[in-house]
């Protein structure tokens, strides 16, 4: 039996130089195209053409595996045909429809997943596409390169801008670099979409900035419902930055904000609260490691430590212990005096305090970049059913940084609320559950002491 590759699939002339410039030898692209170019039709054809041409483990990635599975692996194209026919069946060995996974009869592995959980990025992939990268984590790229790096392969990139965010900057850097192919496509460019139909888009109620991000690849709206993508834009460009070098002080006190993951990430911000001025000097995120590892980092750093502020869950008992909670744990490793627990406290309260201290905020921009990329692409999460934003935030790689600084933030205006400085606070033990819910009907004491409300 003759299989014509790629199978099912001719592609516009325009999708050709992407094409061809892959033929050509490229190893890495970086494409920029506007909504409806046929993105992920082009990109997944030129994968199963890679995958027969060199047997390995080719991975596709998404923001998050759910996105993976309803636009590719369940997705089809606006003609009804679905995206994985594109696979010839008598080339496929296998498929694992929980995993998103195909083998081919050559032995080549294609698998969706989403840039969301990082500990399930694979092993030795030979080659890559990473679908919207604007909204991924930009962490799984750092994971990747050294591999793609040591085995020869490659690396591709599709995505509409979202803002001066680090899509923003891979296409900079692409732009000016010989060894990537880098395209940037504008319906003006391709002529796919109809003035017509955008027009139609507009007339139903699409903003304008959003028109000419999604159709003409504009970098200057931002992330749609992004939170604080705006106020990050306005601390690189004020005169001077406040994102920038703003390193730690050594006679200035480190508090530190963390967000506690299990299976997600457990991140640190590290900060110093000078004059008016609250200093942003350090970060840290990592998975499924123990508390005894975090305490080690921040041993490690050599910062003196006022206080460490955990969320109001840190009460909760670890897995498989029945007395000792992570508070318990924490205040063996980090000192029983430093350890304060974070009030419970609304989202929109707290994204509020964020909004209103990020004035005052200055980042040591070389250390904290992950921590700036995740409040910058931190947004609201967008219900299909009503085609509206939700009131709650997308939990996504961003959420975990964005929920410590969160913390952060609502501590910093409590004491500004008090009339008090970051530092003035007595060093008292924090209640215990008893103490505290014997005291539940004094709020204001509570919350003066830092402490948890249930």
């Amino acid at each position: 039996m003759e299989i014509t590759i790629p199978y099912k699939f001719a592609p516009r002339e325009y999708q050709l130089s992407f094409l061809k410039a892959m033929d050509s030898g490229y190893k890495r692209a970086v494409c920029v195209w506007h909504r409806r170019a046929g993105k992920d039709k082009t990109f997944l054809n030129f994968m199963i053409k890679k995958m027969l041409e060199r047997k390995g483990t080719y991975y596709y990635y998404f923001p998050t595996h759910t996105m993976g599975r309803k636009i590719l692996w369940d997705g089809m194209d606006r003609d009804g045909m679905n995206f994985l026919d594109h696979f010839p069946e008598p080339l496929i060995g296998a498929k694992n429809q929980q995993e998103m996974k195909i083998q081919l009869t050559n032995g080549s592995v294609f698998q969706i997943i989403g840039t969301d959980r990082l500990d399930v990025v694979g092993t030795n992939p030979v080659g890559c596409v990473f679908s919207e990268y604007s909204l991924q984590n930009p962490t799984a790229w750092d994971f990747v390169r050294p591999i793609l790096a040591e085995n020869n392969g490659w690396a591709v990139f599709n995505y509409t801008p979202r803002g001066n965010n680090h899509g923003k900057e891979l296409f900079d850097m692409a732009q000016g670099n010989s060894d990537w192919f880098c395209e940037l496509l504008t319906v003006d460019n391709t002529r796919a979409v109809s003035q017509e139909a955008i027009e139609a888009d507009r007339q139903s109620g699409m903003a304008e900035d959003m028109v000419m991000q999604e159709y003409y690849c504009s970098w200057t709206l931002g992330i749609e419902g992004a939170y604080y993508a705006k106020l990050i834009g306005a601390a690189y460009n004020d005169n001077p930055p406040r994102i920038g070098f703003y390193p730690h002080e050594a006679d200035s006190k480190v508090y530190t904000f963390w967000d506690l993951g299990i299976d997600d990430d457990t991140a640190i911000w590290f900060v110093q609260f000078i004059g008016n001025e609250i200093r942003l000097i350090d970060y840290y995120a990592n998975r499924r490691e123990g508390l005894s590892h975090y305490a080690k980092v921040l041993e490690d750093t050599g910062y003196l430590f006022n206080q460490h502020w955990f969320p109001f869950d840190v009460e909760q008992s670890m897995q498989g212990e029945k007395i000792e909670t992570r508070l318990d744990i924490l205040r063996n490793l980090l000192g029983a005096e430093k350890c304060r627990v974070v009030p419970k406290h609304s989202i929109a309260e707290g994204i509020a305090s964020v909004k209103s201290i990020l004035p005052k905020c200055r980042f040591n921009e070389s250390e904290t970049e992950v921590g700036i990329k995740s409040l910058e692409n931190y947004r609201q999460k967008y219900d299909e059913r009503i085609k509206k934003y939700s009131d709650k935030p997308l939990h996504d790689w961003s959420s975990h940084a964005s929920d410590a600084f969160r913390y952060m933030a609502t501590i910093y205006r409590q004491y500004q609320f008090e009339g008090r400085r970051m530092g003035d606070i007595r060093q008292e033990m924090p209640l215990s559950n008893r103490e505290r819910h014997a005291s539940v009907d004094k709020p204001s004491n509570l919350l003066k002491r830092g402490m948890v409300i249930h």
